[in-house]
């Protein structure tokens, strides 16, 4: 029987590899012993234990490009953050039952991102098919926005990396446009991804909305620059 959503949300208040935030006007993070913990400047030490480098999937949703990245390298330690709890879920438990013991999952919002992690403490960042906000007015909410780029540089190693993938063309353009902008330092970019050989290993990775995408035609694009 399919678990109910609140179903949902009181299984993954319990797994010991997510940290949730219930209120982005109090930024505090709760553990599965509904405890409050502070992993600012020690996500390495006490959270991983180990000293390999950090990458955060934003808007990571099911958790699917989180796991699979993580399955992929184990020498990285892989963070996916959404505010959705219940899309979490399917990600974290995966994890917990595949003992993918290099992913974790924080729920948050990605507003106040830079209130959970140090400065210099991630190495790349990936935003995997965020939601475009297509409305008018609507492009600082975009996760690739100038403000967005301002908090991931609060807490981006020096030269650090960030990738989009997306299916949005509007989306695609504006990031390209805002990196140009900001003279930003445009390292790849591609508005067909899967017609040519692909740039980064982890492009082969495809959630299941991905592959809804490719099969009602549309083309997959990626960006990757640096701050």
């Amino acid at each position: 029987m399919r678990k109910s959503k609140l179903q949902r949300f009181a299984e993954l208040d319990t797994f010991t590899n997510v940290f949730q935030n219930f209120n982005f006007l109090e930024p505090v993070l709760i553990d599965h012993k509904k405890e409050l913990i502070d992993p600012k400047g020690k996500w390495n030490t006490e959270i991983f234990k180990n000293e390999n480098p950090i990458i955060l999937e934003l808007a990571c949703g099911k958790g699917e490009y989180t796991c699979e990245m993580a399955i992929a390298d184990t020498s990285k330690n892989y963070i996916g953050v959404d505010v959705k709890g219940n899309r979490m879920h399917r990600g974290a438990k995966r994890a917990l039952k595949e003992n993918i013991i290099n992913a974790f999952f924080l729920r948050t919002d990605i507003n106040i991102i830079s209130t959970f992690f140090a400065k210099d403490e991630v190495r790349e960042i990936w935003i995997t098919f965020p939601d475009p906000h297509l409305k008018r007015g609507k492009e600082q909410k975009r996760l690739t926005s100038e403000r967005f780029l301002t908090y991931y540089r609060n807490i981006l190693k020096p030269g650090g990396i960030i990738h989009l993938k997306t299916d949005d063309a509007t989306l695609y353009e504006f990031t390209l446009e805002t990196i140009q902008q900001l003279t930003l330092k445009l390292i790849y970019s591609a508005d067909d991804i899967y017609s040519k050989e692909l740039f980064h290993p982890f492009l082969e990775i495809k959630t299941h909305y991905e592959k809804m995408h490719l099969a009602e035609g549309r083309k997959i694009k990626y960006v990757q620059f640096s701050l």
